[in-house]
Order: structure tokens, then C-alpha cells, then sequence
């Protein structure tokens, strides 16, 4: 088949790595895939190009030109399948099919976003998901907020496909805990949403032994002004010997790899890609109780509100009495998990047999 996958761009989120490497298996499969973005944000476009995946990119300042430009690529390039992620390419896409289309159109959504109840604009965006084929959610959480926004969707319709995570040749070591300290890694960009400033209210409740025996490695780009706010209330609380922030890496993996336990505190997510990643690498996890987390992690120990900054320090608290045996426990229990839910050739397939049904 010929497939083209359509997003915003090739940034560091965590939409466009599903999408890179749900494309790079297309490829591997023999189908001749490429890439339509509108942000020239390159990031994951080395990659694409090693795997021989072309990537167009159309800029333009003006919205209507952007998308009647992006709806004449769509429809001029004889594509059997197009799969789109996020509000806006989905929009783009779905339009780009009117009055018809011969090709398979597959949108993909990943926000379990509050406020698409509540907002006319986000709710409209799902009012166009009756132009597509299939409507694939990667959480039943999301999958529900879409039905409860747009009733006239037949159910049919409506898939839930969760995150593909390739760990490849990277193999589960383990876990020491360095220097009597416990590494906590988070991967996630500096948004408000993220909860930074909820886990940093939280080490600042630990106790002083507590805190002494903890370290936070933070990687992600800066995406609002909470990272600066953050920073000032580190050095307010004097916490600058517990947090640790580094840039966004591809290279994400080897770092969970070095780190004792993966955590996430935001307030909602899609289906968070860091937490696969971190099962799927035998690594323990604790993690705010948001989308479908609760029902895959079978330990309610370790998932907190995120609103609740006494439920963070007790979590906290909890992992930094856990000797050696039971995180290794805890992370060989999160690999069994993910390697039923997560497998990348049973999620490629998946997407493949949705884009060739008749």
C-alpha cells in the first residue's frame, strides 16, 4: 500500500513519535510510506529519512492556504491509506476527502483533554470524525469522550489501539540504586499540565532523610512559562539537589534504562508513551491515575491524584522504602504487562488491517 501519515510535525511529542514509529513499521512491512507536515520541527526527521521515509512539508502562514494546499497534496497523491494524528491534521484530512475520496482515512485520537466537553472548538473538530473511516483512540478513555461529543459516530467506527513500543535491541538490565540514592526519571515537556510544580510541593513535604535519598532527572523541552515558576520554587524550597533537568532526547530509553523507577504526574494524558516505555523495559512506575493507567498498572499502590499533593508524597514516601527485590519485582510484573498490550507487531498489524478492510 501506499500510506501517507499527517501531522503538525516532526516535534518531540509524544503524538509525533507514535506516528514515526507506527510508519517505520508500515515500512518494514513492505508498504511505501511517507510524511505530510505543516511546522517545520525536526526532531524525529533523521529518523524517518534512515528508514527511507520521505517527509513534505508544507508551511504556510495563512491557515486557509496551509489547509487548501495540504488538501491538494492529499488528494493529488494516489494514496491507498492516510492516517492522521491531532485535532487539527485530523480536520485537515477528513475535509481533504469531500465531495469523495477513494482512499482509506484513518484519524488517530490521543487527548483525553477535560475541556473538549466543555470547549465549541474542540468539540467541533470531533464533529467532522463521520468523514473518516475508522476513529482509533489509544486509550478507552478517549474513545468515551469522543462518543459523549459526537453521538452520530457509529460505534463500528470507533477503535481503541493502544501505543506500540519498539525496545528493539535494548535489553532490560538491573536496577541498582546509585549511590544510596533513588533516580526518579520523568520524560515529559514543561507544560502546565505536566505537574511539575505538584511534585516539587511534594519533596518539599518529604523529610529531610527522605529527601536525601532521592534524585529527579526531568527531560523535556520548555513548552510554557511553569518551567521558569518551577525553577524559582526549587530554589525557594532549596530542593536544587533533588531535581535535575536536561533537554529532550531520542536516547530516551538507555536513560530509563539507568534510572531506578519512571514516574508521571500530569493531570491528564492521552495514553502516556514514557509509561509504555518504562513497562516495556522492566522498569518500576508510579504514575497520577489518569486515562487507562488504572486499569493496566495492577498495583493501586503506586497511582495518585495529581490534584492531591499529600497522595504524591505517601506514593513518594512509599517507593523509597522498597528495597532491591521488590522494584525488581515490580518492574518484571510492568514488562509482563506490557509485552501483551505494547507489542509493536501486533499493533502495526492492527492499524494494517483497519487500512485494508473493504
Amino acid at each position: 500500500m501506499k500510506i501517507l501519515c499527517v501531522i503538525d510535525s516532526l516535534g518531540s511529542g509524544g503524538a509525533q513519535k507514535q506516528l514515526v514509529e507506527l510508519a517505520k513499521g508500515f515500512h518494514e512491512k513492505g508498504h511505501q510510506v511517507s510524511f505530510l507536515t505543516y511546522h517545520n520541527l525536526d526532531f524525529f526527521k533523521e529518523e524517518l529519512i534512515k528508514n527511507n521515509i520521505t517527509v513534505h512539508c508544507i508551511e504556510d502562514p495563512s491557515y486557509l492556504k496551509r489547509v487548501w494546499k495540504m488538501r491538494t497534496f492529499i488528494r493529488s497523491g494516489r494514496y491507498d491509506a492516510v492516517l492522521s494524528f491531532l485535532e487539527t491534521p485530523n480536520f485537515i484530512c477528513e475535509i481533504a476527502g469531500l465531495p469523495f475520496r477513494k482512499w482509506k482515512l484513518i484519524v488517530g485520537e490521543r487527548s483525553a483533554n477535560p475541556n473538549i466537553e466543555k470547549s465549541f472548538k474542540l468539540k467541533s473538530y470531533r464533529w467532522f470524525h463521520f468523514l473518516a473511516d475508522f476513529v482509533v483512540s489509544n486509550s478507552n478513555t478517549n474513545r468515551d469522550i469522543v462518543k459523549r461529543v459526537n453521538r452520530l459516530i457509529p460505534l463500528e467506527k470507533l477503535k481503541v489501539i493502544y501505543n506500540l513500543v519498539d525496545t528493539g535491541s535494548y535489553k532490560t538490565i538491573k536496577r541498582s540504586t546509585s549511590q544510596n540514592r533513588l533516580v526518579l526519571l520523568i520524560a515529559a515537556s514543561h507544560q502546565k499540565l505536566k505537574n511539575l510544580n505538584g511534585l516539587i510541593e511534594a519533596v518539599n513535604l518529604l523529610t529531610e532523610t527522605e529527601k536525601s535519598k532521592l534524585r529527579i532527572h526531568w527531560y523535556g523541552d520548555e513548552a510554557d512559562s511553569s518551567f521558569n515558576n518551577a525553577k524559582n520554587k526549587i530554589q525557594k524550597y532549596s530542593l536544587e539537589d533533588n531535581f535535575v533537568f536536561y533537554k529532550a532526547t531520542q536516547d530516551i530509553k538507555n536513560r530509563m534504562l539507568e534510572a531506578d523507577i519512571i514516574g508521571l504526574f500530569s493531570f491528564y494524558e492521552g495514553f502516556p508513551n514514557t509509561i509504555c516505555e518504562a513497562m516495556s523495559l522492566a522498569r518500576p512506575v508510579i504514575c497520577s491515575s489518569v486515562s487507562d493507567i488504572p486499569l493496566i498498572m495492577t498495583d493501586a499502590r503506586y497511582l495518585f491524584d495529581p490534584n492531591k499533593t499529600d497522595e504524591i508524597v505517601q506514593v513518594l514516601s512509599d517507593v523509597l522504602k522498597l528495597n532491591d527485590v521488590e522494584l525488581d519485582a515490580m518492574g518484571k510484573a510492568n514488562k509482563e504487562i506490557a509485552n501483551s498490550l505494547f507489542d509493536k507487531e501486533q499493533i502495526v498489524s492492527q492499524y494494517l488491517n483497519l487500512m485494508q478492510q473493504k
